[in-house]
């Protein structure tokens, strides 16, 4: 007889889940009906039937569509909807903005999204540890991407510190002009735990400082940014909306454009000539949220004017890279829309005349592929984490289910299950 190990392993948990269809996020035909079976943590199986063990447990979701579980590119969530960024230095503490952080993640992945690149807090590196203690299993929450600190120039669209210049934060320190601040500051946040750079390439809508069509970094500032986070083997996202910094944020080989607005034809040629080294991800329903819905009392009428004037410059450059057919990456800003309540981008892009299909594979596939995590997450296929959404209904004839998950699974672990036949 073979001696038997001290500590055997126990015989990963085998889960069958069964629904009416399955969206893939390839793009490809829906299954229908679909099986899934998940080992572990794992994706073991998947098509119109597979093998069902012995005491494998089943989860039968009856009319429901699973989906890979979504990916939202450009979150905040150790920030709070009720009090502005800029005033979150003289109003928050970095323990108040890790407890709202730890709430805002479940919320998160309650709504279906299982991965989350997070592009800043108000208090540098809290997302740090937010993203630590999810993975430490000490929270409930998102996979996250953290950006640690963002970085911006003095008086840019990143300077929080808006009140009297003899008021001093010394705890914020994620302002940096000229390259060498910058190399500096990229280097800084990599020691303390960030996993990608976001910087600054424009002013903003809901910020005081530079207005939102210029540029803020120059060229040779951006370039700074992305030299040093090569080396280091990350990616850099460039908040950008006016055109030229845009283009100059191109240039320089930054992975993402977040938010996009101004996007236009050269813009489009450029991320073309690049072979797609660069994505466009605009954050559509930002300005649906507060503008028509009113879902924030704590924005300044002079930034909501600002928005009001960007709002049909940032639809037009939506509709223009959907009529050159880029790939569009998939993200919301949260909490300009509220924590929890992502998935409303998916109507408004549907509504400026995106398919429901291409919408669901921006947020899973071309998302995953992003962030270069397209071997682990994005779509479901046999050895990728078994990541899974379920929604009422079939997404593709009414996108407006994907606001009303039934079942969300992260890494083989049911999060949320209002449908299963047990």
């Amino acid at each position: 007889m073979n001696a038997q190990s001290p500590n055997p392993k126990p015989a990963a948990q085998v889960t069958v889940i069964k629904a009416a269809r399955l969206i893939d996020g390839t793009g490809g035909a829906v299954i229908a009906p679909a099986m899934v079976r998940v080992e572990g943590d794992k994706i073991a199986a998947v098509g119109t039937r597979v093998d069902v063990p012995t005491g494998a447990r089943i989860i039968d979701l009856g009319n429901a569509t699973l989906t890979p579980g979504w990916i939202d590119l450009h979150t905040h969530l150790t920030t709070r909807g009720d009090v502005h960024w800029e005033e979150g230095l003289i109003k928050t503490t970095p323990p108040d903005d890790a407890l709202w952080g730890a709430k805002h993640a479940r919320m998160t992945l309650m709504a279906g999204f299982t991965s989350v690149r997070d592009m800043g807090p108000n208090w540098p590196y809290v997302d740090v540890a937010l993203r630590n203690a999810i993975d430490q299993g000490v929270v409930p929450g998102p996979r996250m991407m953290v950006a640690g600190a963002y970085v911006s120039s003095t008086g840019g669209a990143g300077d929080a510190l808006q009140f009297s210049p003899y008021v001093q934060v010394p705890s914020v320190h994620n302002l940096a002009d000229g390259p060498v601040e910058i190399t500096k500051q990229v280097r800084t946040n990599f020691k303390n735990g960030a996993d990608f750079i976001k910087i600054l390439a424009t002013g903003a809508i809901l910020s005081k400082g530079i207005p939102p069509g210029a540029q803020q970094y120059s060229d040779e500032e951006i370039r700074a940014a992305v030299v040093e986070a090569t080396r280091w083997g990350r990616q850099v996202a460039a908040h950008a909306h006016g055109a030229e910094g845009i283009k100059a944020a191109i240039r320089a080989g930054v992975r993402t454009i977040d938010h996009g607005s101004a996007l236009d034809d050269e813009a489009i040629e450029m991320i073309k000539a690049g072979g797609y080294k660069t994505y466009y991800v605009p954050t559509i329903g930002v300005s649906n949220a507060l503008l028509d819905q009113g879902d924030s009392a704590v924005i300044p009428a002079s930034e909501l004017e600002r928005m009001r004037r960007m709002r049909a410059t940032a639809e037009g450059g939506f509709k223009r890279a959907l009529a050159a057919g880029i790939p569009i990456g998939w993200a919301t800003d949260v909490p300009v829309m509220p924590h929890g309540q992502n998935a409303r981008e998916f109507r408004w892009r549907v509504a400026l005349g995106a398919s429901p299909m291409s919408v669901l594979v921006s947020a899973t596939r071309i998302n995953s592929e992003i962030i270069g995590q397209q071997d682990r997450i994005g779509t479901v296929a046999v050895g990728k984490l078994a990541d899974l959404v379920a929604v009422p209904g079939d997404p593709l004839l009414d996108i407006s289910a994907t606001e009303r998950p039934v079942f969300v699974m992260k890494g083989g672990v049911v999060y949320r299950d209002e449908l299963a036949k047990k």
